[in-house]
């Protein structure tokens, strides 16, 4: 059974959606193929899909760094029970691993996350988060997974993190609505 939140009250389900362009929209770019930005390369030996995300990075000292993020699988039912956020870069994250993941968002609502937005995302989707877009920590499923990540490294700092008072829970990340 999920944890409770601070507040006492049950967790609220979640229902899980496919990862698609339109409905990530609000929060970010969906990181995948697009035959309409492919163009030949190398002699045409190589596609190259071109300008799928852009990194945004704010501050000083900032710079764009590229990471290798392991993440462990996820058992379920999961307690959704805080969100972080990135003020001053944004974070992208494509699998290596071609193993589906869990991608967990929210609107800003008065500088706080709103009701979580859970999207199913195959192996060959990755995500750019906006800067200051609410999301859940890496969910891997299945197995520990790879991912390649794209964010910023700076001497300031830039993470927020929200804990709910009342948790949401994801009953199992097969369950699409």
């Amino acid at each position: 059974m999920p944890d409770r939140g601070t507040s006492g009250l049950p967790p609220i389900a979640l229902s899980i959606r496919p990862l698609t362009r339109e409905a990530f929209a609000p929060f970010g770019t969906v990181i995948e193929a697009d035959p309409s930005t492919m163009r030949h390369i190398n002699g045409g030996t190589t596609e190259r899909y071109h300008a799928l995300a852009e990194a945004e990075v704010a501050g000083a000292d900032a710079r764009v760094i590229i990471n290798i993020f392991r993440g462990s699988p996820r058992a379920f039912p999961y307690t959704v029970d805080m969100m972080e956020r990135h003020p001053l870069g944004s974070q992208s994250f494509s699998p290596i691993d071609n193993r589906p993941w869990l991608v967990v968002v929210s609107e800003d609502e008065n500088g706080r996350p709103g009701v979580p937005q859970v999207f199913l995302a195959t192996g060959r989707q990755g995500v750019n988060y906006r800067r200051n877009v609410w999301h859940h920590p890496l969910m891997a499923l299945g197995a520990a997974s790879d991912f390649l990540v794209v964010d910023r490294s700076s001497s300031s700092a830039n993470l927020e993190e929200f804990f709910y008072d009342r948790p949401f829970v994801i009953e199992h990340p097969g369950a699409t609505s």
